[in-house]
């Protein structure tokens, strides 16, 4: 049985009518539309074996018409997922003469490959397409991304950069990489190739969004743009309180000159009216 779980009886979500999960990972389906009494996510879609786009982006759920997708639910229905064992397998092999299909939240588990571009193919474990890697790993080789071992040869979920060939990772966490990044700044994360690398990984079915990376979009380092303002002496004189401060004045407040990470109120720290720069004692090494 699949790790992804279907849909709970009792559960008030409803689950994708062409993989059967109410909770996939946003990282492997996409977004969960539910239109015209239709609920599928975006991957499962375009990944479906013979569902095409034949409306325009406003129609349907993206260009797929509801008519079309029932079509490929019914035909579905007599499909077994060779991964989980359950029927509604919507992806099948594109291998000329193979039978297999799957769920996409199935593909992981069972080492199947899908591609997220261009046709949208997707291949079972026996037809998917593989690294022409000639050495193997070396003894004790970690992924340069959690550094855990790879190893000792190249496998579905142990994968190489086809540019230095130095770098080796896991397919889970190449593919975390990638959804963090994006296509604007996903590459190699030791030789920093990008097209030989985004190409090759595309093939090998990794996933990489076009936008740019998710901390532009989370606003990540706003905190960097924000001035400390609070006086951090262990006792504050000032009598509006440490986050109150004026233009100059004993209630003026310096940041520390090295780290600008600490402040304080002139008088709190005893400085003169000239004075214009002022150190904490972390950075003066005070009591070290």
């Amino acid at each position: 049985m699949s790790a992804m779980k279907r849909k709970a009886p009792d559960s008030r979500e409803q689950a994708c009518m062409l993989c059967g999960r109410v909770d996939a990972g946003l990282n492997i389906c996409g977004h969960r539309h539910l239109r015209n009494g239709i609920c599928a996510h975006t991957f499962c879609l375009f990944l479906a074996n013979g569902l095409y786009q034949c409306g325009n982006i406003a129609q349907g759920i993206w260009g797929f018409l509801p008519m079309d997708i029932q079509r490929t639910i019914k035909q579905a229905s007599q499909k077994q997922c060779f991964v989980c064992g359950e029927r509604g397998a919507t992806i099948t092999c594109v291998e000329t003469g193979c039978e297999r299909s799957f769920h996409l939240p199935c593909a992981s588990e069972g080492e199947c490959v899908t591609q997220f571009f261009g046709m949208y193919r997707s291949f079972c474990w026996e037809h998917r397409p593989r690294q022409a890697v000639q050495a193997a790993p070396e003894q004790d080789t970690t992924c340069v991304i959690c550094m855990d071992p790879v190893g000792d040869s190249t496998s579905y979920h142990t994968m190489l950069c086809p540019a230095c060939r130095h770098a080796w990772f896991h397919r889970g966490c190449i593919q975390g990489q990638a959804m963090c990044a994006g296509i604007l700044c996903f590459q190699c994360p030791i030789c920093r190739n990008k097209v030989q690398f985004c190409s090759e990984m595309s093939i090998m079915g990794i996933q990489i969004p076009s936008r740019g990376p998710a901390w532009e979009n989370e606003n990540a380092f706003a905190s960097l743009q924000e001035r400390h303002q609070r006086c951090d002496v262990s006792e504050c004189l000032c009598p509006h309180g440490r986050e109150q401060a004026r233009g100059q004045g004993p209630w003026q407040l310096l940041l520390c000159r090295s780290c600008a990470a600490e402040g304080t109120h002139r008088r709190c720290s005893s400085l003169a009216n000239s004075a214009d720069t002022w150190e904490c004692d972390s950075c003066a090494g005070v009591g070290t």
